[in-house]
């Protein structure tokens, strides 16, 4: 069997399995209704309407007309028409992907019908970060006034394209979360490859012709759109007829250097006079597409957004398919936890360096600087400002030239993952910057004097950000990262190299100097002689005491706000060589009560407002002082295990932090399997997070 997360074995979304659904419903003779995605109002995720005459009715094809089909003819750009919700931006890619028959199948699969086996029951398919995901959906769709609400095709009685939407919808959250956003977002996930955005003012006219042609021709998908400056433009029409804020396919380009535009249909367009459409220019191919030449489109329009399935550039050159480069993936997954992995922008020099971090070795060259000029980035737009004290400085013009090294091919892509939700949109700025890495660690020092080699441009509220670069070989530091910090969110990181190159993504290395940093100490005098009373007055017969007695020995020694409870004394004790007694010798006392000292005195040190209490941003300074270095993986698990919700970690805590890792750098210790041992310590952290 395929991977799973494959087109070929997708991963089913809630678990719903469509064949044993489908088989179900075959058997008992009824329609499939879905209870995930109920037909009501949760789904819809818009406001009720006051007016009982425009009550929303859920109703399957046979129902709204007798001679419904899934697909009447074939499918074109032309078919699909926009309803009653803001998302031109989703039917636009929608109707490129029409385009290409190999790709539509991914996301429709064939022999879906509303005859043959028919259940009231179909599935769809979407990548959602790195994998395909199968969801099912009943077909209920929303109508109102005796018309769908949302997307309905030309010809009224096919409905495979309302049935799309209802599934993205389904995946997403509600029919109200997609309410905005961009092409290339859409376009991502009815293809799983990699979106551009590419300002229309960046090319001259015959390039940037030339560009599309050449990525027609490698079947990506296309449209464009003209800025809307405002919500309140977005809609209206322009004095040559054209929709501000609207998407519009790029189907096709001729050898006069024309473009064919494909409308995805709206009431907008429906209310423009021939006479406006007229002034578009040359003759339609049918309603809903026209040609526009190339020098016009690049006065009207402001962006192309493109979707290519290969990282390939808008060189503005034709390509040979067969003389592309393949590309190698690397792909991951991370979290941005609040006061833990979510350190914010270089603004915030003191948390930057807890993001998340991803090493990445570059070995084989695959082209010349020079060939290439300057690096490709996505278009800036709005955001906020990576604003820093440090600055990258500029490579002059005649360093540049003197260079003409070998460089290897990087494309990097930052999603944000689940930020539509229900009713509600909500990206955060993101960013990432990539650092020439070095030996030792990648702490605050490291970040406050070193400049990334580059990064992705402003810090963006949108779904993802991308840059395509060429680098050196060597090793390099991926950070990912929110404009401000303690943002909670999840996110998707994936890198595409040139075959050949090879890439290796390592772990950070985990680092445990804390018998020289901690224990190395002599024992005091007044603690030696504390330690012989106490044994002298406590033990039992095997000269040992149990943790109930260690916890009043350390108690009667600590101050106050920063005694020790049961739990984390045995969990010092754990960490002793005991013979599976439990219990400590006078020895082992004496180590473990010096070494309470030493990191009260640690924990004093970074406890800079005295509260008693420290931060997860603290905790890993405080770590490292102790000389335990573990990257910012185990900090957020020892956080979210021992931080117990709160967003400051008690002494005790930082205790229970310091066994813990102890226990971990043990068990690689004593691991005898040279394969493990050859991938460090981070190949026995699968354990260390069941013991934690």
């Amino acid at each position: 069997m395929s991977e799973l997360g494959s087109i070929d074995n997708p991963v089913k979304f809630k678990d719903q399995d469509f064949d044993a659904l489908l088989q179900k419903c075959l058997k008992s003779a009824a329609l499939f209704s879905d209870t995930v995605f109920a037909a009501n109002q949760s789904s819809l995720g818009i406001p009720v309407d006051p007016d009982p005459k425009k009550a929303v009715k859920w109703l399957r094809p046979k129902e709204i007309t007798s001679n419904a089909v899934f697909v009447e003819g074939t499918m074109g750009t032309t078919d699909i028409c926009q309803g009653q919700l803001g998302n031109c931006w989703l039917l636009a890619a929608l109707s490129c992907l029409t385009m290409h028959p190999t790709l539509f199948v991914k996301v429709v699969p064939s022999g879906q019908s509303l005859s043959e086996s028919y259940a009231g029951i179909f599935r769809f398919r979407f990548w959602q970060y790195g994998e395909w995901v199968e969801v099912v959906v009943d077909d209920r769709l929303p109508v109102r006034e005796g018309r769908l609400l949302f997307s309905y095709s030309r010809a009224t009685n096919e409905f495979w394209s309302a049935l799309v939407e209802k599934a993205y919808a389904k995946l997403i959250g509600s029919y109200g979360s997609l309410k905005g956003g961009i092409i290339s977002e859409g376009m991502e996930d009815f293809t799983g490859g990699i979106a551009y955005s590419l300002p229309v003012s960046s090319r001259p006219p015959r390039m940037l012709w030339r560009g599309i042609t050449a990525a027609l021709a490698r079947s990506s998908l296309l449209s464009c759109f003209i800025h809307a400056a405002s919500v309140k433009e977005i809609g209206t029409v322009t004095s040559e007829g054209l929709i501000k804020g609207h998407a519009y396919a790029i189907t096709d380009t001729d050898k006069t250097a024309h473009l064919c535009l494909c409308v995805c249909r709206c009431k907008d367009w429906d209310v423009i006079d021939n006479a406006q459409k007229a002034r578009l220019e040359l003759a339609k191919v049918e309603d809903g597409e026209f040609w526009i030449g190339i020098e016009d489109f690049c006065l009207l329009f402001n962006t192309v957004e493109m979707c290519s399935v290969n990282p390939d550039s808008m060189s503005g050159e034709a390509s040979d398919d067969t003389a592309t480069p393949s590309w190698t993936l690397s792909s991951h997954q991370g979290t941005w936890v609040p006061m833990c992995s979510a350190g914010g922008s270089r603004r915030y020099p003191r948390s930057f360096c807890k993001n998340p971090q991803f090493q990445m070795i570059l070995s084989e060259k695959d082209v010349d600087d020079y060939d290439y000029g300057e690096n490709e980035e996505g278009e800036e737009g709005d955001g906020e400002d990576d604003e820093v004290g440090v600055v990258v400085a500029p490579v002059s013009k005649t360093e540049k030239q003197g260079e003409k090294k070998k460089k290897c091919t990087v494309l990097v892509e930052l999603l944000q993952k689940y930020r539509r939700q229900k009713d509600k949109v909500n990206f955060l700025y993101i960013a990432f910057h990539i650092y020439k890495d070095k030996p030792g660690s990648l702490d605050q020092p490291f970040f406050s004097n070193n400049s990334p080699v580059t990064r992705s441009g402003k810090y963006r509220s949108i779904r993802s950000v991308w840059r395509k670069v060429h680098l050196e070989p060597g090793s390099y530091v991926i950070l990912a990262s929110t404009y401000r910090p303690n943002q909670q969110g999840e996110f998707f990181l994936r890198v595409y190299t040139k075959t050949g190159n090879i890439q290796g993504f390592q772990d950070f290395p985990c680092t445990n100097n804390y018998s020289v940093m901690v224990m190395s100490k002599p024992v005091l005098p007044e603690d030696q002689f504390r330690v012989q009373k106490w044994f002298d007055e406590k033990a039992g017969s095997d000269d040992r005491v149990n943790a109930v007695q260690f916890m009043n020995l350390v108690n009667s020694v600590l101050e106050k706000d920063y005694e020790l409870p049961l739990e984390t004394c045995r969990q010092l004790i754990f960490g002793e060589d005991t013979g599976g007694r439990g219990r400590l010798s006078r020895v082992q006392a004496e180590k473990l009560l010096t070494s309470l000292r030493n990191l009260q005195s640690i924990f004093f040190q970074f406890d800079e407002d005295s509260s008693g209490t420290m931060s997860p941003f603290e905790l890993s300074l405080a770590l490292n002082a102790a000389g335990v270095e573990c990257d910012n993986v185990v900090v957020q698990l020892l956080w979210e295990r021992f931080g117990a919700g709160e967003q400051y970690l008690p002494f005790y805590g930082f205790v229970s932090c310091v066994a813990r890792l102890q226990v971990l750098f043990d068990l690689f210790e004593s691991e005898t399997n040279p394969e493990v041992k050859d991938k460090g310590i981070n190949a026995v952290r699968s354990f260390f997070v069941k013991i934690c």
